[in-house]
């Protein structure tokens, strides 16, 4: 009896295994396969584990019942209740990717949980493979950081031996220019706008999408560059201090850039200094100065750069103060004009599609980088006009009498400020679907509060994704004198996207500002 009681239990637990697994290794590669920032999700999403409290506490039961049939029936009911809490994500915004790391993790998973049932049954026999079950099954959660540290060894051997490829396969291009890409905001923007322009002159690879780390930089130069590519735009991000040199001690570049530092990721540096210094040993990196290109505009750059002995880098941005610098600026809901000066050598009546000041900034930049190399005036003229925003940066779609501003990707403090600017500039009903910023830290309230001000100064209606989440910018709406009325509080992104949909009155405009991963 008691043994066809395990089988059924061992079927259940397989189940309740196999899901809870998948959803557990897919927040594991959304928080980065960090064990410290898992275990920080792990507690804040306790309510997906709390059902192994009753698990544990039905193994304990087991142990010390002598007849324990009736436990074995609450068991199956918590294992089916278990296995539907933990089940896979549906419609998930960036899935589990199986990438060959994550099917080797799952492999190591599922050694480690068959030896731990099997020795539930093996040592304890029918009286006690309930209780081995249960605890076996309660630390499922935990398996994919099991599976990541056992595994540990064999990828970081592998991973160094992508990184040897990559510096191999550089290394046989003497020729290519490597400019190197940092900042807190605005990098990816001024990567496809200088890989853009550079076009006209060179033949470009740049890094996609959002690779920006040591692995998927590697994996660009592994699987894109050829023999025939000049130029290599690399985007570069950083988490933690360290995190810019790794990968500057891989591609090792001759052109820097250093769009802006700000509170992005504070949560993780702990301070604004070492945000300083992580985006500042791009400048390290980069030994000819003059090669060097930095936004003078940025307050916490300009003043690093005051402490800096070694002279020669080119500061770029709206003030006069820097070598390349921005004037008569005309911006509109239509696009923007401008001319730039760029160490005395002036190119006029700039015009292109994107929207803002923000970009202006971040064009002079990309202007002074293509003069350094030899990109003619009038081919910057034609590119720039060219230009598109990037995926989610302040992307401008129409439907019919809707427009979108989508900034959907990785708000952070100066970003919300000039999307809200951007939002100003359009006639119609002005409305803002945001769940706030994240990862800023101690200062994150301070900064959803100052957002949630500033949005009421310039929105007719606010959708907030998340009750908890947005409780800063509610008040920062409310301590500002908006209209509760025109504030809705919604679950999902979803929810609050069809609700402004719906509204009706004329044309509309709705800014989509950040919008967080499936792991928040």
């Amino acid at each position: 009896m008691l043994l066809t009681l395990n089988i059924i239990c061992l079927i259940l637990a397989a189940v309740s295994s196999v899901f809870c697994v998948i959803r557990t290794t897919h927040m594991f590669q959304l928080n980065s396969y960090k064990p410290a920032v898992q275990f920080k999700w792990m507690r804040q999403n306790f309510k997906h584990y709390s059902i192994n409290l009753i698990l544990l506490a039905l193994s304990v039961a087991a142990a010390f019942t002598n007849d324990v049939r009736w436990l074995y029936i609450v068991f199956y009911l918590f294992a089916v209740i278990f296995a539907m809490v933990n089940r896979p994500m549906k419609n998930a915004k960036k899935p589990l990717v199986y990438t060959a790391r994550v099917k080797r993790m799952l492999v190591t998973d599922l050694i480690v949980w068959l030896a731990a049932f099997a020795a539930a049954f093996i040592a304890g026999g029918d009286r006690f493979a309930l209780f081995g079950m249960g605890v076996a099954l309660a630390l499922v959660p935990v398996l994919p950081l099991i599976g990541n540290l056992i595994n540990a060894p064999i990828e970081k051997a592998i991973r160094q031996y992508y990184i040897n490829d990559a510096k191999k396969m550089l290394k046989a291009c003497p020729n290519l220019k490597v400019i190197g890409i940092t900042g807190s905001y605005g990098k990816t923007s001024v990567k496809y706008y200088l890989s853009t322009v550079l076009k006209a002159k060179y033949n470009v690879l740049m890094t996609p999408e959002s690779y920006n780390t040591p692995m998927g930089v590697v994996k660009t130069i592994r699987e894109q560059l050829r023999p025939t590519h000049e130029i290599f735009v690399c985007e570069m991000g950083a988490r933690h201090v360290g995190d810019i040199k790794e990968i500057c001690d891989i591609v090792f570049p001759e052109y820097g850039i250093i769009t802006s530092v700000g509170e992005q990721h504070l949560e993780t540096f702990k301070s604004i200094e070492n945000i300083i210094k992580t985006k500042f040993e791009l400048y390290d990196a980069v030994s000819d100065k003059s090669k060097m290109f930095l936004n003078g505009d940025n307050e916490n750059i300009s003043g690093n750069l005051a402490k800096k002995t070694d002279a020669g880098y080119h500061t770029y941005g709206l003030g006069n103060q820097n070598e390349t610098y921005a004037y008569d600026i005309s911006v509109s809901k239509k696009g923007t004009h401008f001319s730039v000066c760029c160490c005395g050598q002036k190119i006029e009546n700039l015009q292109t599609p994107l929207i803002g000041e923000h970009n202006v900034t971040n064009l002079t930049g990309v202007i002074a980088v293509c003069v350094a190399l030899g990109v003619p005036a009038e081919d910057i003229k034609l590119y720039v006009r060219k230009l598109s925003s990037p995926p989610h940066r302040l992307q401008l779609t129409r439907r019919g009498d809707t427009a979108i501003i989508d900034d959907a990707y990785n708000s952070n403090p100066a970003g919300c400020e000039a999307a809200l600017k951007t939002l100003s500039l359009f006639e119609g009903t002005k409305i803002l679907i945001t769940p706030g910023m994240v990862e800023l830290g101690s200062m994150q309230d301070e900064c959803n509060y100052a957002f949630g001000r500033s949005a009421a100064g310039v929105c007719d209606l606010v959708y907030l994704v998340g009750k908890k989440q947005t409780q800063a910018i509610h008040q920062g709406l409310k301590d500002a004198g908006y209209d509760e009325n025109k504030i809705t509080v919604c679950e999902s992104f979803m929810d609050a996207y069809n609700q402004a949909s719906a509204v009706s009155g004329g044309q509309k405009i709705i800014l989509i500002e950040n919008d967080l991963p499936d792991n928040y």
